[in-house]
């Protein structure tokens, strides 16, 4: 039976991850899961409240860039899913350190200790940002990486140390490289969650700059879903683009959201636009769709409209 170790799975996508391979269907069959999470800020016990007394699950609250409970922890296990990361752009660039301590040190720290104990497949989760701005069309695997941030440079990093880790020692290595994520579970950080809990308390929300800037909407089960379709059956040494089809400016977004709950944009705040704000995000889905039959199911309106319904039970004061 396998054992899969979860990094990062008490936080967003983490989470969800685990409830998925854990749920009645079981899509990678009755596996052993362990959650290794530090539990920072955006990650919470409670995300796993659903498998806690599972049979066939155990938590471990520990930092990927300790060396030693990382041995332990990948030696009893067959396959790693690395999700654990610092993810917030704003936070990176405010301050790089911590995002390149956990995304680049934690990562060879797992990478390590996955060599050390033939523990494969080892996926690594990224994101389409280490692409940078998409001008026109979509990336594809094959494109240079163009980071913008000190997030995104470090989690183009982390990426190349994990392939570089395949090509030199023929680790078992996929990676992925998602949309923007939503849905339920969500730290209040991110632009969905941040502006509906906002609106729920009565206040104003921020929108960066004109709002023109365009991103990729992904629902966190249609990730799953391609997280589990490549940990099955991807390619070692590979890369998978995960898209959602559903592009849209923030100002669009943003509008969506404000007739969510009927009002209008007097209760929005223009603010400053972040440095190094990259204008458009896009990847090509081609693929993850041809060779493992990825498509994203989930209606973008449905799934807005149940996202909101999910913090309103939740944050409604």
């Amino acid at each position: 039976m396998r054992r899969i170790l979860v990094t990062g799975g008490a936080g967003f996508i983490g989470s969800h991850l685990v409830r998925t391979v854990l749920a009645p269907q079981e899509p990678l069959g009755a596996v052993h899961v362990t959650v290794l999470d530090s539990l920072t800020y955006a990650g919470s016990q409670e995300n796993l409240a659903t498998v806690r007394h599972h049979p066939r699950f155990r938590f471990v609250r520990g930092d990927i860039t300790d060396a030693v409970v990382v041995d332990r922890l990948v030696a009893e296990h067959d396959a790693v899913v690395h999700l654990a990361a610092e993810s917030h752009v704003d936070r990176s660039i405010a301050a790089a350190l911590p995002f390149v301590h956990t995304n680049v040190l934690g990562t060879q720290t797992l990478l390590d200790a996955a060599l050390r104990h033939g523990a494969e497949p080892f996926l690594h989760v990224s994101t389409d940002e280490v692409y940078g701005s998409v001008p026109s069309g979509s990336s594809t695997e094959q494109d240079p990486l163009m980071p913008s941030s000190a997030y995104s440079a470090s989690k183009a990093s982390s990426d190349l140390l994990a392939l570089a880790c395949h090509r030199t020692h023929g680790l078992d290595v996929r990676v992925t490289r998602c949309s923007n994520n939503y849905g339920p579970y969500q730290f209040p950080e991110k632009l969905i969650p941040r502006f509906v809990t906002r609106l729920l308390r009565g206040e104003n929300v921020p929108l960066y700059g004109d709002g023109a800037n365009i991103r990729d909407w992904l629902h966190v089960d249609d990730h799953c879903r391609g997280l589990i379709a490549v940990l099955a059956g991807g390619r070692p040494g590979e890369i998978y683009n995960i898209g959602g089809g559903t592009e849209l400016t923030n100002r669009e977004l943003t509008g969506a959201l404000l007739t969510a709950f009927g009002v209008g944009w007097d209760r929005v705040d223009r603010v400053a636009d972040r440095k190094g704000h990259d204008l458009r995000y896009s990847v090509d889905w081609t693929k993850i769709r041809r060779e493992l039959g990825y498509e994203p199911r989930r209606d973008f309106a449905a799934g807005l409209a149940e996202t909101v319904a999910w913090y309103r039970e939740r944050y409604e004061p």
